[in-house]
């Protein structure tokens, strides 16, 4: 379940109850008249089911209270109240199949922005691939994956296409399109003073045979994308985070930066344009699968329509 806890203007606090005793799916409802001190008003709280809490929270959004006061969600895990068993059974559908849109694009939104942060964890994820590339350690490389954070853009914007608010994606877009540039560029300096200090010789590549699999593109490089972008968006609306470190390690987006890098060192430009399309395969793989988890589950499909009006 979720609690949403609303700051509501005195004048409007009447329609929020409303709104929350009309809904099925919510329940004890509480009301702290003059609670809230800035911004000034009423505080209304209510646990809401997964099913029932985008319907709540468009109501919300339609009187205007984010605007002139404040909107909460927060996540309950364990709830003990027959109220709440009678709420979850009065909303069809199983818990696990909804999806809180604005909780998804809050999430999306908060990890897939440009900022030192990012750059900081992509620079060092490249740089952790280089280096299994060029020590031959896949267990590196493995290592790089967990700690990359591009997933957050492409979810963002399999958000954004399944909302249909393509201006929702400029923002991850940004993010990959200026974070990978330089922290391939970061990595490219790096492995040129390596290379100058002889600490890998320049047919490095030639060793490496235990991870060839990242420039390798074929079929198989599509098929991993899409399953695991299918599981990571999954993941993401069901908050479970054990299965999304897997995803993180299924793809192959930073190793093939980290390995075009490489490779580009050593003057084979073939494994460099190779490792580069692994990467535009698996980014744009993740991004179809993450869109069509939103658009396929029938409750996602449901929201999805209400959210854009249709």
């Amino acid at each position: 379940m979720r609690h949403i806890r609303v700051i509501s203007p005195p004048e409007r606090t009447a329609a929020v109850l409303d709104i929350l005793r009309s809904r099925p799916g919510v329940t004890h409802i509480t009301l702290a008249p003059g609670g809230s001190i800035e911004p000034s008003g009423d505080v209304i709280g209510a646990d809401v089911t997964r099913e029932a809490a985008h319907r709540v929270l468009q109501g919300l959004e339609a009187l205007g209270i984010p605007a002139d006061g404040a909107v909460t969600v927060a996540s309950l895990d364990t709830v003990l109240s027959a109220a709440a068993d009678e709420a979850e059974r009065a909303v069809p559908g199983d818990p696990s199949d909804a999806v809180v849109w604005e909780e998804l694009t809050a999430r999306t939104r908060e990890e897939s922005t440009l900022n030192v942060t990012f750059l900081a964890f992509l620079v060092l994820a490249v740089m952790l691939a280089a280096v299994g590339v060029v020590t031959n350690s896949p267990v590196t490389v493995v290592g790089a994956m967990v700690v990359g954070p591009e997933f957050g853009p492409l979810a963002a914007i399999a958000v954004a296409l399944a909302t249909r608010r393509p201006h929702f994606a400029l923002r991850p877009s940004i993010a990959l399109l200026v974070g990978f540039p330089v922290a391939m560029a970061c990595t490219w300096i790096g492995a040129e003073l390596a290379l100058a200090a002889d600490l890998y010789p320049e047919d490095v590549l030639a060793s490496a045979a235990q991870v060839d699999f990242i420039y390798r593109v074929g079929p198989f490089s599509l098929i991993v994308a899409l399953l695991a972008g299918a599981a990571g968006m999954i993941s993401m609306v069901t908050a479970k985070s054990a299965a999304l470190v897997g995803v993180f390690i299924s793809v192959t987006t930073v190793p093939a930066a980290g390995y075009a890098v490489v490779a580009a060192t050593v003057g084979d430009w073939h494994r460099a344009l190779e490792s580069t399309a692994q990467l535009g395969v698996n980014l744009v793989g993740i991004v179809v699968a993450g869109f069509l988890v939103l658009a396929l589950r029938p409750a996602a499909w449901r929201d999805m329509r209400e959210q854009v009006g249709l």
